[in-house]
């Protein structure tokens, strides 16, 4: 990767996150270092650091880009769906999408809630996390309303197991080595999901 001349600041700093995240895919997010970043660039490290005053900085932007383009890839999704459950299966395969299309995500999310210290990029992972989650509970909720969902559903609990589903994937796919696998797996796993969630699981007394 190399960047081009004549770019903006805004554009540098895009490259950069970009950068991380292709490294991402390949490294353990901790052991990839500023001059890592700098030589994937086709730059050097001074000039990295025109544009971000720290590697806390580089990460930041990294998170903040990473939560923004999820949450409206997401958002886009649900909001052609015809009814929330629609909207849900619409949202679990979109954020399926965005990670096959940048496999170095799972590893930079799960590294940043694992630092020991309260970095800015780790407050933002759980910042989006909480947002992400308030999603789908909305969602749920109101699939519930619409007698979409079993009436005695948890709803606290449908969410976490929405977000533990896609998780697994994610861990399966990092194990064998192949970010595809998410989208393979990804149908079937979400039609056992709703099989947990449906009217006709009804849990009758």
């Amino acid at each position: 990767m190399s960047t081009k001349r004549n770019l903006t600041a805004e554009a540098r700093r895009e490259l950069t996150v970009k950068a991380v995240i292709e490294l991402s895919a390949g490294d353990d997010p901790a052991t990839i270092t500023t001059g890592d970043i700098a030589k994937h660039m086709g730059v050097t490290q001074g000039a990295l650091f025109r544009h971000f005053p720290s590697k806390d900085a580089v990460w930041e932007a990294v998170i903040g880009w990473v939560g923004e383009r999820v949450m409206q890839r997401l958002d886009a999704a649900a909001a052609e769906a015809d009814g929330p459950l629609a909207a849900l299966e619409a949202m679990f395969h979109a954020h399926i999408a965005f990670i096959v299309d940048h496999p170095g995500v799972p590893r930079l999310m799960m590294g940043q809630l694992q630092h020991a210290r309260p970095t800015p990029a780790r407050r933002l992972v759980r910042s989006l996390l909480f947002r992400y989650r308030e999603r789908v509970e909305l969602l749920l909720s109101q699939a519930q309303a619409a007698g979409e969902l079993r009436q005695g559903l948890n709803i606290e609990a449908a969410a976490t197991q929405f977000i533990g589903t896609i998780q697994g994937l994610v861990m399966q796919s990092l194990m064998i080595g192949n970010m595809n696998h998410v989208a393979q797996q990804a149908p079937g796993a979400f039609e056992l999901y709703c099989h947990g969630i449906h009217p006709d699981g009804e849990v009758r007394q």
